[in-house]
């Protein structure tokens, strides 16, 4: 086993990794393969080898013992956001932008309008979407991925109106046939596509960058 550290500070256990295109490495968190996250090269700072000494007695010890719920709190939000990419099948990187726009990575942040947690739901729009507690990273995330994913679909894959709305509301967006006039949703959806896009021009410079190691 191998704890990677990455550069926001967050841990990820995995058996083994392996490079894949992009300019990312997939950390399997299992023996057999069937969970994994894929992270960009340049966002790991570090790795350990973890401790695998053999255990003689059969019993378990109560006290290593991590139930799911356990092992589900203490997943990283790295972590937590690849797997609502993967079941939303969503740009890691453009949810990263997201979350670092909407809360700047906070699990505990409220706006001024009252909106909670990593992807700032606001109370309504979390019940709708059945997020039971809007400071569980989990919940707020799969909420957040949710609703942007709705968005996405409501305008068709475009993501300056699916962000607009995501910011001031789809009533908004539709009432002005496109991003509102609003000064706070114009900076908004300017900055997340901007952040996105140097997000993904730095994982296409990583990736053509270990092209050249592998020659």
């Amino acid at each position: 086993m191998e704890r990677i550290v990455l550069s926001n500070g967050f841990s990820v256990d995995c058996h083994h990794r392996v490079p894949v295109e992009n300019g990312r490495v997939r950390l399997f968190l299992t023996r057999d393969e069937s969970s994994y996250v894929d992270v960009d090269v340049t966002r790991i700072h570090s790795s350990e080898l973890l401790d695998q000494s053999p255990v003689t007695d059969k019993t378990p010890d109560p006290v290593s013992v991590r139930t799911p719920e356990i092992a589900e709190r203490t997943k990283s939000v790295d972590t937590m956001i690849a797997e609502q990419g993967g079941v939303h099948r969503l740009n890691v990187d453009l949810l990263n932008s997201l979350v670092q726009a909407e809360s700047g990575g906070r699990v505990h942040a409220v706006s001024r309008t009252g909106a909670r947690g990593l992807m700032q739901l606001m109370p309504a729009t979390a019940a709708n979407l059945g997020v039971a507690d809007s400071f569980a990273p989990d919940q707020n995330l799969q909420g957040g991925t949710t609703y942007l994913d709705q968005m996405l679909v409501r305008y068709h894959d475009n993501l300056a109106l699916a962000l607009a709305a995501y910011n001031a509301g789809p009533g908004a967006v539709d009432r002005y046939h496109g991003v509102p006039p609003y000064r706070e949703t114009q900076a908004y959806v300017a900055r997340i596509i901007r952040e996105f896009n140097r997000r993904s021009l730095q994982a296409r410079r990583s990736s053509a960058a270990l092209v050249k190691l592998s020659r």
